[in-house]
């Protein structure tokens, strides 16, 4: 797996993950469109292609001669379908199965599959396991689903592995503050209180240095023991106000002059809660995560001391929906 093609390479994720697989010695193809911008190192064994996911020819073209593909691109979190229906069905549904045949025609040896634990919806199982009944409750997490069923189709030589990562938390060169534990951790640095909604939703959290661990293992591990296998990818299974509290405590740490930080809590319409079971990765492939959301708010009030997420609550980039309003994409 010497040449890899990462699909939104340039996202939230793959500002980390890129910059470690060139580390290993990987060759890397990144395939993004760069709504988001470009912060990845400028070096010769890493080549940007400028391009979009709904055009089939460019990601045969781009397939060519790679060994593997980890698939990130989408329009990435539930609410980001305020936008146009269209426009996030046309990238996170109806350019899966073209992209998936052009990367079978391409040869590609292994295919990465980023899904998503949401696809669960509202559980009240005591752990979710990765057979357990899928209750979509967004387009978002349901045209994942319908994206794995398309995948399980594919041609039977076809190597593929999915994943079902929990919510990512942590920093990253082109930071997400619209996701849980980060969302938090902005509004207690930066506003001195924390606003809760709901609170009682359960709510699986995954570091993201974990979580580009988890894609070096499978694209490293033995294809026999991955393919066509499904996996949830999860570690710390926490309420939304367990969250809060652990996001006040280590803030106040790293900011004793902030201290203490108030948690408001107001009503709330999103439903999802479930705590996924992440035995399988563990038992099958020996993948542990290491880093708790603890590590993450600390790695975050670090990049907020260092001024390396300044204008945290204006400055659209930070915000997958607003970003993309802005831009006026279609």
């Amino acid at each position: 797996m010497a040449r890899v093609l990462v699909t939104g390479g340039a996202g939230y994720v793959g500002h980390v993950l890129v910059p470690r697989l060139l580390d290993q010695g990987y060759e890397v193809i990144v395939y993004d469109t760069f709504w988001f911008g470009d912060r990845l190192p400028q070096v010769p064994n890493l080549t940007r292609v400028k391009a979009d996911i709904r055009d089939p020819a460019g990601i045969a073209q781009a397939a060519e001669g790679a060994d593997a593909v980890i698939n990130l691109a989408c329009i990435s979190n539930d609410t980001s379908f305020a936008l146009d229906e269209k426009l996030s069905t046309s990238i996170n549904l109806n350019a899966f199965e073209p992209m998936v045949r052009a990367c079978e025609k391409a040869g590609i040896k292994r295919f990465i599959n980023a899904s998503t634990s949401s696809v669960y919806g509202v559980s009240d199982a005591p752990e979710v396991f990765e057979d357990n009944p899928k209750v979509p409750l967004t387009y978002y997490n349901q045209y994942k689903w319908e994206c794995e069923e398309i995948l399980a189709k594919a041609d039977p030589d076809f190597e593929w592995v999915t994943i079902r990562p929990a919510t990512v938390c942590g920093y990253s060169p082109r930071c997400r503050l619209d996701l849980s534990v980060n969302i938090l951790t902005n509004l207690a640095v930066n506003k001195g209180k924390i606003t809760v909604f709901g609170g009682e939703q359960k709510r699986p959290n995954l570091h993201i240095g974990d979580m580009v661990d988890a894609y070096l293992m499978l694209l490293s591990i033995d294809g026999g023991k991955i393919d066509r296998r499904t996996y949830n990818c999860g570690f710390q299974n926490l309420t939304i106000m367990q969250i809060a509290t652990m996001v006040k405590s280590t803030v106040e740490q790293a900011f004793p002059d902030r201290a203490p930080i108030e948690i408001v809590v107001t009503e709330s319409d999103d439903k999802r809660s479930y705590h996924i079971n992440s035995d399988k990765i563990q038992k099958e492939l020996g993948f542990a995560p290491r880093r708790t959301i603890e590590d993450a708010v600390r790695e975050l009030c670090e990049a907020f001391k260092q001024g390396q997420l300044p204008n945290s609550f204006d400055d659209v980039s930070y915000f997958n929906v607003r970003a993309l309003q802005a831009l006026a994409v279609s």
